[in-house]
């Protein structure tokens, strides 16, 4: 994690009866527990900084039982699962040290992980970096999503972790589900989205290609080493599960055609000057590393993949917004977030419009 966020009190919490806990079950841990502070950014599983005598913490919840959750959401036992299977592979992941599914606890389920020294950035264009490490930052990214897409789950004991096959027409099923379980707003193109997508799947989403995906590996979750590019750490394991690698991959592509303006994106900048490599460049790193693609079928089916993770993002957008009227979210910025709901669809229906179907 990055001491770099706001982390501001969470009295929610009881730091007595969280600490004694933490020095009865979790091994290393040295009370006295001496603050909970909650870190800023995210719009799901709340995450908190522990600070001890034996060092800091972190510490993932699922939101406060002030409402219903959206059905298979907050999965907070499967994000310890995944991450303890993770920790002997070439992933870098952070190491967890316990989970507790007696919410009489804290009044839900948490686990505890390591805290990481590095840095997080939020914005794709990196401003605080030169052009020369730009590059390097984006090179590594492509290594890492590509040495996850390459696992072999069974390596790990997640050969079990999902389903893996049809996968797309699963997930757009789920993913209509979860929006029609959080409407706050009309949202007519989600309406086209949800009767186009599962008669637009290309062969290459229908090919058997089964892997561990992360389902949410962008930029800002991912912790890098405080003076170099390399990653020591992906966050927010919350959406993995066994399934198409090229659904993750082209969610991560998805920065290139938002703008900034919208949710963290880097359309219509100037890529060159900023060192930033062009998406085709990226695409051809990826295939040429995981040796599973061609670049010109990918470009074939890529308005597919946009369409498909840009109606899934506005989705999660919408849950967002439903969490904020309902008292769930777990950030201060899920009102913003949720307004993002409606661009996000108008984009995702511009891609599907170009396909035949």
């Amino acid at each position: 994690m990055t001491s770099s966020f706001t982390l501001p009190p969470r009295p929610d919490i009881d730091v007595d009866i969280l600490g004694q806990w933490l020095s009865d079950n979790c091994p290393g841990f040295e009370g006295p527990l001496e603050s909970v502070q909650a870190f800023s950014g995210g719009q799901s599983n709340p995450t908190y900084r522990l600070s001890s005598p034996s060092g800091t913490w972190v510490m993932r919840t699922k939101p406060a039982a002030k409402a219903q959750l959206l059905k298979s959401a907050h999965a907070i036992e499967r994000e310890f699962r995944v991450l303890k299977a993770l920790e002997a592979s070439s992933i870098p992941v952070p190491r967890v040290h316990v989970l507790c599914e007696d919410e009489s606890v804290i009044g839900r389920a948490f686990f505890i992980m390591e805290y990481l020294e590095g840095r997080v950035l939020w914005d794709p264009s990196m401003p605080e970096l030169d052009a020369s490490a730009r590059l390097a930052h984006y090179k590594e990214m492509n290594r890492v999503i590509c040495e996850l897409h390459i696992l072999d789950p069974q390596a790990v004991g997640l050969e079990n972790f999902g389903k893996g096959s049809d996968y797309f027409e699963r997930q757009i099923k789920r993913w209509s589900e979860q929006y029609q379980s959080s409407i706050t707003q009309d949202m007519p193109e989600m309406t086209l989205l949800m009767d186009k997508l599962p008669h637009c799947i290309p062969s290459s989403a229908r090919a058997p290609d089964v892997g561990l995906v992360h389902g949410d590996f962008r930029l800002d979750n991912l912790v890098f080493a405080p003076n170099s590019a390399r990653i020591l750490g992906v966050l927010d394991w919350e959406l993995s599960t066994l399934g198409h690698p090229l659904a993750d991959f082209s969610y991560h592509c998805m920065t290139w055609h938002i703008s900034p303006s919208l949710f963290r994106g880097m359309a219509g900048l100037d890529l060159q000057q900023l060192g930033i490599p062009q998406e085709s460049t990226y695409i051809e790193w990826y295939c040429e590393h995981t040796q599973r693609h061609e670049p010109s079928t990918l470009a074939k089916d890529w308005d597919f993949y946009l369409a498909y993770n840009l109606f899934r993002m506005a989705s999660i957008l919408q849950g967002i917004a439903w969490r904020e009227q309902s008292g769930t979210a777990s950030s201060a910025q899920a009102k913003e977030a949720g307004k993002q709901a409606r661009p996000m669809a108008q984009l995702a229906w511009k891609y599907a419009m170009r396909l035949g179907a």
